[in-house]
């Protein structure tokens, strides 16, 4: 009970000094549908949003594109404000990480860990089934009723 309290619970505050990443969110809009872009994890292969920690002199979301591009092999467009946080545990530290929308412009045919992960585009749906942590679903849902709030207005 209370692990799954602190997996939700999730307030934005300052960590100490390597204990926040960032990350990206990558998608594209379809034919007026939101389509995500997922990729595995190295450690347990389980379905995540491309993260990592920030260098030294980079911005979080230039962090997260640089992320997107390794781990995923997309470019794009990224916003300069994090949609959602979410919380890990990483070597039994607590880690939070930021995820900044990406909007896709290129998938790469090789790129630097397609050897070490596979990634898949998924819409909403499958998003949901396919990534293990409850609060990347809720971030995924957050950016997808956006979209298409957006896309209404149009």
């Amino acid at each position: 009970m209370l692990r799954e309290f602190l997996n939700l619970w999730n307030p934005k505050v300052e960590t100490a000094a390597g204990s926040r990443q960032s990350g990206a969110i990558p998608y594209v809009l379809r034919e007026g549908r939101v389509v995500f872009l997922l990729v595995t994890s190295r450690r347990t292969g389980r379905w995540i949003f491309p993260k990592g920690s920030i260098p030294s002199g980079m911005t979080a979301w230039d962090s997260a594109a640089k992320e997107a591009l390794e781990e995923a092999g997309v470019t794009g467009v990224v916003e300069s404000e994090p949609l959602g946080s979410y919380r890990i545990s990483d070597k039994g530290q607590l880690v939070d990480i930021d995820l900044y929308p990406l909007r896709v412009e290129s998938q790469l045919d090789i790129w630097d860990e397609m050897d070490q992960r596979s990634r898949h585009w998924v819409l909403l749906a499958e998003a949901r089934r396919l990534l293990a942590d409850r609060a990347l679903t809720r971030i995924a849902d957050r950016l997808h009723r956006r979209l298409t709030a957006e896309g209404a207005k149009q």
